[in-house]
Formats: C-alpha cells, structure tokens, sequence
C-alpha cells in the first residue's frame, strides 16, 4: 500500500494522494528531517509523470511557489535523490 499523507477537511481528515514521478534532476537532501520542494510535474506522452524543482526553496523566493503545481515529497530518513529516481509528488490540483 502506497503512503498517503492526511489532510484536515473540517474535523475528519482524509487521505491525500501521492502520485509517483521521475525526477528530471538531482536533487540535495540531507537525512534528517522531511522536506516539501516546490516542483513543476509534467506527464510524458506515455503518460508517466515527471518533475523538476522551481528552483530555489527559499521561503522568501516567491516565485517558486507561483510557478509550482506540486511539491515534492521527501521523507525523514532520504538523502539526495539523483535524475532518473522516483519521487512521491503531492499535486496542487484538487486540494483547494
């Protein structure tokens, strides 16, 4: 069973979908604590899903989030993700 995280909706929460895509660069992670990178995720003609981050993840770089549709989900425990691994992204689309 794919992990899902929860989201509040009123008192019930309710489990949000994780879609697996490629990431189409690597990326720097130390282990240690989650992150959420903003990320633009695109499907190829096969229809399998791929990402890229925005850039920096600063939290003062505004325009990350505006160009972002996903984040990009990465566990406590992973370390730096290398182009081609797979990654659970988090869609914008919906949550709203």
């Amino acid at each position: 069973m794919r992990e899902t995280l929860l989201a509040m909706s009123g008192a019930t929460p309710h489990a949000l979908p994780l879609i697996s895509a490629r990431s189409s660069q690597p990326i720097s992670k130390r282990a240690g604590r989650p992150e959420f990178q903003r990320g633009i995720a695109r499907r190829d003609t096969a229809g399998h899903w791929h990402m890229v981050t925005t850039g920096p993840q600063g939290s003062w770089v505004l325009s990350s989030m505006s160009e972002a549709n996903c984040f990009m989900v990465l566990k406590h425990d992973a370390r730096n993700i290398d182009a081609g691994d797979s990654v659970d992204i988090l869609p914008f689309d919906g949550l709203i």
